[in-house]
């Protein structure tokens, strides 16, 4: 099987070299892509958009069904990681070890036992080790900042060098700087995994219910004009709302990706301490 498997990789990595003798030579001004699609979106993005940014325009607008099944595939890394890691298996009964949150004594409780109240020990790992404070106070402060910039990344995308995937990056990376921080269970506790679960396909369906939408209206899937009456505005401003509309959906879903992705992976499936 295996080789087999080696043969098909070989064959199918030669028939995409062989592929490249057909291409055009990189950064030829007579190709294709330079004489016909490159001028047009120069000269009338402005035009048919009202969108300054000619990128964001043609991966929301020009492009947008490349972009929405891109946004569909990370969604589906996230699906595929949680279907194959996560793991439910119930901890066996056993001794329990807590930590008092602000003297830090370690509390070992055995099975049956009553149980510390919550609101003065937090549960931790055999392996748990504290975070260190200047890190923690540091990257605390620096969360919410972040955030906002990646808010701004997002909203502002279509006006200036960003959109959906930059901002839910950013956003993204903020919990997972707070999970890295302190530990995953403090993460999870401002993000929880049903909420990550539900968000997740949530973008994708923004960004497929707009095109949607769309039709429902008279018009081509993704032709956000349709939405002028819906908006109130003119329909080459409706295209301007329509791509921020759907990078909202994009960020949604990159940003639930990423911390779902990372938790999985850093706790080995089992949303306990993590890294």
């Amino acid at each position: 099987m295996k080789i087999i498997g080696l043969i098909i990789a070989i064959l199918t990595g030669v028939l995409l070299l062989s592929a490249t003798a057909d291409f055009p030579i990189f950064g030829d001004p007579d190709s294709p892509a330079s004489t016909h699609l490159s001028p047009y979106y120069i000269e009338k993005t402005m035009e048919d958009t009202s969108v300054p940014n000619i990128v964001t325009a043609v991966l929301a607008d020009y492009r947008g069904y490349d972009t929405m099944y891109e946004t569909a595939v990370i969604f589906t890394a996230g699906l595929a990681c949680f279907i194959i890691l996560r793991i439910f298996v119930r901890e066996e009964p056993g001794d329990r070890l807590y930590r008092h949150v602000l003297t830090g004594v370690t509390v070992r409780v055995k099975e049956g036992a009553k149980l510390p109240p919550s609101d003065d020990f937090e549960r931790i790992d055999t392996m748990w080790t504290p975070p260190d404070l200047i890190i923690k106070t540091v990257c605390r402060l620096l969360i919410p900042f972040i955030q906002l910039f990646g808010l701004y990344v997002i909203a502002h995308g279509h006006h200036s060098p960003g959109g959906g995937f930059q901002g839910g990056v950013i956003l993204g990376a903020s919990i997972i700087l707070l999970a890295i921080s302190t530990d995953l269970r403090t993460a999870v506790q401002r993000m929880r995994e049903k909420v990550d679960a539900i968000l997740c396909p949530v973008g994708v369906i923004i960004y497929a219910g707009t095109g949607a939408l769309c039709i429902l209206f008279g018009f081509n899937f993704l032709d956000y004009s349709a939405l002028a009456p819906l908006l109130h505005v003119d329909p080459i401003t409706a295209r301007s709302h329509g791509i921020l509309i759907v990078e909202i959906g994009v960020g949604i879903a990159v940003m639930c990706t990423m911390i779902w992705i990372y938790n999985i992976l850093s706790s080995g499936g089992k949303y306990d301490e993590g890294l």
